[in-house]
């Protein structure tokens, strides 16, 4: 018997549209982003796609996606679940920075291996930075299965992966192994990191791996819950291509030409 489990970089934020780190901070779909979700939304419908459970982090900007992609498929009644599990890494003093502008000073290389390594750690953010009291004392963290003091302040994404695998574990995988068609709404880092434990993708590959926004993904699973086959972007190639290209030419500065693919 072979699963399916779809996973989603949610739609284009209002700071992915201005190149910054996000992370924790709670941002909503551009107009460009409710497009993203509503064109993944058609492709699953296309495909044949019909979810019994949604899953998402408890990040406005992963909900709404989620939300459009049902709605466009007409299945707006299929169960949502979120945890903060599933939520961004948490990039901690950089959050809010410029990507383009970090790599005008540090160096692309530098700001790669901040953005897309497997176990470099950025600074963490403390209460001097502008975003510190708005992500710690937002209400929707009181509901976490730890306490605030326990929350991140910073994450490699071997750290993301880790306060992931609790919930893969205990909540995803046994869903999965019922039979259910899962939808996974989360974010790059969190279905990175989902990828690299299910894919067994080595350490020093993973930085190679770019999710763009609003394009689904979708991973076939044996009883086993390993993969039969690679992961697949769902959607039109261009498109597909080009999305990824927007992504990977975030870290550079600005006037640096694209490398050729």
């Amino acid at each position: 018997m072979t699963f399916k489990l779809v996973l989603l970089r949610h739609g284009e934020s209002a700071w992915n549209k201005e190149n910054r780190f996000c992370s924790w901070v709670d941002q909503r779909l551009t107009e460009n982003g409710i497009k993203e979700a509503q064109t993944c939304g058609n492709v699953l419908k296309a495909a044949g796609f019909e979810f019994d459970l949604v899953l998402t982090s408890i990040l406005s900007r992963s909900i709404q996606t989620a939300w459009l992609v049902l709605q466009e498929m007409g299945q707006e009644w299929v169960p949502i679940k979120s945890s903060w599990r599933l939520n961004e890494r948490h990039y901690g003093a950089l959050i809010g920075l410029n990507r383009a502008e970090l790599a005008a000073l540090h160096g692309e290389e530098k700001v790669k291996v901040w953005r897309r390594s497997y176990d470099v750690t950025p600074p963490p953010i403390d209460e001097s930075h502008a975003n510190y009291k708005e992500i710690y004392t937002d209400r929707r963290y009181n509901f976490c299965d730890v306490t605030k003091d326990k929350l991140p302040k910073t994450e490699s994404l071997k750290e993301v992966l880790d306060r992931l695998l609790p919930y893969w574990n205990e909540v995803v995988a046994p869903e999965v192994k019922k039979g259910k068609t899962i939808l996974i709404s989360a974010h790059g880092n969190s279905t990175r990191a989902l990828l690299k434990h299910l894919e067994g993708i080595p350490d020093d590959e993973i930085i190679n791996l770019t999710l763009p926004t609003g394009i689904p993904v979708l991973l076939e699973l044996d009883e086993c819950l390993r993969p039969v086959k690679h992961h697949k972007l769902l959607g039109d190639p261009q498109a597909i291509q080009a999305a990824i290209k927007k992504v990977e030419d975030q870290g550079k500065a600005k006037g640096t030409p694209a490398a050729v693919n």
